[in-house]
């Protein structure tokens, strides 16, 4: 069996969840799907490369499960459910351990949240995953990172700080506990908070390249300034004996896969209740005003001297 042969017979197997919407998928040149009546479609994409996105080390599953998480994230910032992903896989060699790893990670997500596999591309080079993704949203409704008003209240979902704090500690040879690592290896996309959200909130997206990077990202589609008290953040459990600018720092590092969302303030009773169902903390952690930019404060309204960076591409 050629490489390619086998890497197409062991990725059938991560092909997610099966749905009638599909009228052709894997094998041909293209798939073939149908939209529902009344809805829009919702596309984004999204790649991850070895030693930058993830460690050189990570296990075959953690890769499979990240890859689609962090492309189910940005469904999740919209409000949509998700359908359909496609996959371009360029790999340096053609293991079958890695790749039966890589599908079992990749399928066991995508047949959670009733995903298919549609097709894709395989490739020779360097680790790295690239993902597309497709979901449905109403054609009424869409969260954007444009839609905040002016005097709306800022809200972040989960615990922020602990991923950014986990990479760095094994790109500096330090170890992980078990939990640390599967917390670092299988984030959580919030898909279900993002279709709550449709109804309640006015704009939102997610945590990938830190908490005040992607706040400045939504501050300025929606033309107006945001401001972040520092001393609500929520933090995660394993920064709590940290330094308060270290953990902060932390919390702005990116990876959290979090939602940033923004409402308006007669909405957090509905916010609250909407955390007890999902088992979720949504923490009011800013506020929306005119200006431009992202504003930090310390605890009662003392501005922020200091410099927390988020995540830049072409920085590091």
């Amino acid at each position: 069996m050629s490489e390619f042969a086998l890497i197409r017979q062991l990725l059938m197997s991560a092909t997610g969840a099966p749905r009638s919407d599909v009228q052709l998928g894997p094998g041909d040149d293209a798939a073939i799907l149908q939209a529902p009546a009344g809805y829009r479609l919702a596309t984004s994409s999204d790649t991850l490369i070895a030693g930058r996105h993830f460690p050189e080390n990570t296990v075959p599953e953690a890769v499979g499960h990240k890859a689609l998480a962090v492309n189910l994230s940005d469904l999740a910032a919209m409000g949509a459910k998700p359908a359909w992903v496609s996959l371009a896989l360029t790999l340096p060699e053609a293991s079958e351990v890695w790749l039966r790893g890589f599908a079992s990670g990749f399928g066991a997500l995508a047949a959670e949240y009733g995903v298919a596999l549609i097709g894709g591309d395989t490739t020779r080079g360097p680790l790295s995953v690239t993902l597309t993704v497709t979901g449905f949203l109403p054609e009424s409704q869409a969260l954007l990172r444009s839609g905040a008003q002016i005097g709306e209240s800022v809200y972040v979902s989960g615990r922020l700080g602990a991923a950014a704090q986990e990479l760095g500690q094994v790109l500096q040879g330090g170890s992980l506990s078990p939990d640390q690592r599967r917390h670092l290896d299988y984030p959580q996309p919030r898909v279900e908070l993002g279709q709550q959200l449709l109804p309640v909130a006015s704009s939102a997206m997610d945590l990938s390249d830190g908490l005040l990077s992607d706040a400045a990202h939504l501050a300025a589609a929606s033309e107006l300034a945001v401001d972040i008290d520092l001393s609500r953040l929520p933090l995660a459990e394993s920064l709590a004996s940290l330094p308060r600018e270290e953990a902060w720092a932390l919390a702005s590092a990116g990876d959290d896969y979090e939602l940033l969302f923004t409402a308006p303030n007669v909405e957090s009773p509905r916010l609250e209740a909407l955390s007890q169902t999902l088992g979720l903390p949504l923490t009011r952690v800013g506020r929306t005003r005119e200006g431009d930019g992202v504003h930090c404060f310390e605890r009662d309204g003392v501005p922020f001297e200091g410099r927390l960076q988020g995540y830049d591409h072409f920085l590091r």
